[in-house]
Order: structure tokens, then C-alpha cells, then sequence
């Protein structure tokens, strides 16, 4: 099946479901083939016969170290409309992801975002980014400022070290009855937290990971419990997505991942790439069919284990994964 490079936009999405993502999986695969210079070389490079990819674990993914190195593109869509950039270590290339069709993020942004906690507009959003909103180009703001755009509750915003005037303004809100979303990253939280102990009862805290060198390293579970204990929380959620993804994952507790409608995430062996199963122990491969306009079958370099409903958690990251990928093939 080849698919005409105009009919691939967030309408094409909008059809993908539980019943149809292998097949559109698959679809997927021979249009960036096609149409995707690097990946058509990476999968050459693997001696893969295209027309025997019949499943979703056979298809060839590509390392994500490739965002750093190489250009993702598939098809021919001009100038990008949005570049995200990831921050990586001092003197780390970091990874680029050029995306072609804002409109498509857009799309698996909100519609994931509605899939687990209905619309924006019922929410004020409110982020605690401070290592986010010092670099340009970051995937994690521009998601926030997109959910604060459809939420338009004016108390919405960024806060870095306004920490009175942001406890004030929770305390306010949930005075009020309103659903909140705080959204930050765990070590501004968990500094937050420590500083301002409260009851929320309507506020949703939501971390996505991170400490960048601010604090000592904890479990998810370490810094659940004590996020729960300081602001008499029953859960604490967590978001996972990355530069190089369009589309999200969502835990409503205990760190267990669901994907949205556009995403599945696949399993493969650590000393085995091509060895790829639906559920189990190891490194994580995703399908994101957001990225339909880069590459949708990326093999990422974190660990983790999924159930057999297709959750995942995330256990940690692999050793020197920085360096992997660069053997399977040098373009």
C-alpha cells in the first residue's frame, strides 16, 4: 500500500483505534520507507525484506540516537513549523526533531490529553519547568503552553521561584472548587513540596521525571510517597514523552504507563534489537504514529516492562546508551 503524502495529517489520525493500529502501523512503515531517505537505509542496512513485514514487532526501529546525528525526515514538507530540542549534558549533540505539520502535534497532543483527563478547558494548568524554560525549543513547554492555550483559565502559567505567590494561588483555587493540573518537574516539585505542605483535594500533580543534577536521585515510588505525604495526595501522575515523540503516555498512579490511541510501546531484548515482543522485561520500543512526517518506530534507550493489557512501566535508563545505535549502521 502506498499512501499519497497529502492524506497523511491529523484527519488520518483522527481514524487510528485499537481495532485498526496494526494495520495503519504497517501502512505507516512502507510510507517512511518510501519516503524517508535515512530510514530507508537503516532498514536496508538490517538486509530486511519490506514486503515480509506482516506485524508491528517485525518492523526495523530506529535508534534514537539518530535525532542527534542525522535529519528525520519523511516526505518532502519544506521548512519545519516547529523544531524541538532536547537539552542533553554539556557538550552532549542534542537530539532535533523537525516536525513538519504542527496541526499533528497538536492533534495527538490534545486528543491523548483527553483520552485520560477529558478537556483542557476544565483545568487550570499550571507548570514548574525551571531547567525547561532556560533552553529554546523544548518539547516539554511548548506542550504545556498548548494545554494552557485550550484550558484559558487565567490563572494558568510558568512559575519558577514564586513559590508564596503559587501557594497562595493553589490554596485559592482550591478554596474554589477548580481542577487543577500541576505539572512539573520532580525536582521542583518535590523543592515545592518540602517548602509548602498543604491538603489538595482538586489539584491533579503530575511530574514528568527528572532531577538534572539539582538533587540526589530517587525512585518514582520515593518521590510519590513523599509528594502523596506532603500535600495529602491518593496518587501522584506522571507523564512520559520525549524530543523525538509527538504523542504521550499517561500514569494516573503508581508510575503505570497507558499509551494514548496514537502510541504503542513494544518490548525488545537487550543483547537481541530485532528480537521484539508485546509485552515483558527489557528495552522499550514505540510506535508513535504522530510522527508520521519523521520516523514512527523508534527504539528508545529506557528500560522498562510491559503487562500483558499493554501498560508499561519505566525502570530506568540503559548503560552507555549513548553509544548504542552507532553500531547497527554509520550513514
Amino acid at each position: 500500500m502506498t499512501y499519497n503524502i497529502e492524506l497523511i495529517n491529523a484527519e488520518f489520525l483522527s481514524s487510528v483505534n485499537a481495532g485498526n493500529f496494526e494495520e495503519t502501523a504497517l501502512a505507516v512503515f512502507r510510507y517512511q520507507y518510501e519516503n524517508n531517505p535515512l530510514y530507508h537505509q537503516f532498514v536496508d542496512a538490517l538486509k530486511t525484506d519490506v514486503n515480509r513485514i506482516t506485524r508491528t514487532e517485525s518492523i526495523p526501529f530506529l535508534p534514537v540516537s539518530f535525532f542527534k546525528t542525522h535529519t528525520v525526515i519523511s516526505g518532502k514538507n519544506g521548512t519545519p513549523e516547529l523544531i524541538f530540542e532536547s537539552s542533553g549534558t554539556t557538550g552532549e549533540t542534542p537530539s532535533r526533531h523537525y516536525v513538519s505539520d504542527a496541526g499533528i502535534y497538536e492533534y495527538a497532543l490534545l486528543s491523548g490529553f483527553k483520552q485520560f483527563y477529558g478537556e483542557p478547558s476544565e483545568y487550570a494548568i499550571i507548570a514548574m519547568l525551571p531547567s525547561y524554560l532556560e533552553r529554546k525549543n523544548a518539547s516539554l513547554v511548548h506542550m504545556a503552553q498548548t494545554l494552557m492555550a485550550y484550558s484559558g483559565h487565567p490563572d494558568g502559567g510558568f512559575y519558577l521561584d514564586e513559590w508564596a505567590h503559587l501557594a497562595a494561588l493553589i490554596a485559592r483555587l482550591e478554596q474554589n472548587g477548580q481542577k487543577v493540573l500541576l505539572l512539573g518537574v520532580t525536582f521542583a516539585l518535590l523543592d515545592f513540596a518540602a517548602a509548602y505542605p498543604m491538603s489538595l483535594r482538586h489539584t491533579i500533580v503530575m511530574e514528568t521525571g527528572g532531577m538534572k543534577g539539582r538533587r540526589e536521585e530517587w525512585t518514582r515510588k520515593q518521590v510519590h510517597d513523599y509528594l502523596k505525604q506532603q500535600w495529602q495526595l491518593e496518587n501522584v501522575h506522571s507523564e512520559y514523552g520525549m524530543t523525538e515523540l509527538l504523542s504521550q503516555a499517561y500514569a494516573m498512579k503508581d508510575g503505570v504507563f497507558s499509551p494514548a490511541h496514537t502510541m504503542q510501546v513494544l518490548i525488545r531484548d537487550i543483547n537481541d534489537p530485532l528480537d521484539v515482543k508485546r509485552k515483558g522485561l527489557g528495552a522499550l520500543n514505540i510506535i508513535d504514529l504522530a510522527n508520521l512526517h519523521s520516523c514512527s518506530f523508534i527504539a528508545t534507550e529506557d528500560i522498562g516492562n510491559i503487562a500483558a493489557d499493554g501498560t508499561f512501566e519505566v525502570l530506568g535508563r540503559m548503560d552507555h546508551a549513548v553509544l548504542r545505535g552507532c553500531n547497527l549502521m554509520v550513514i
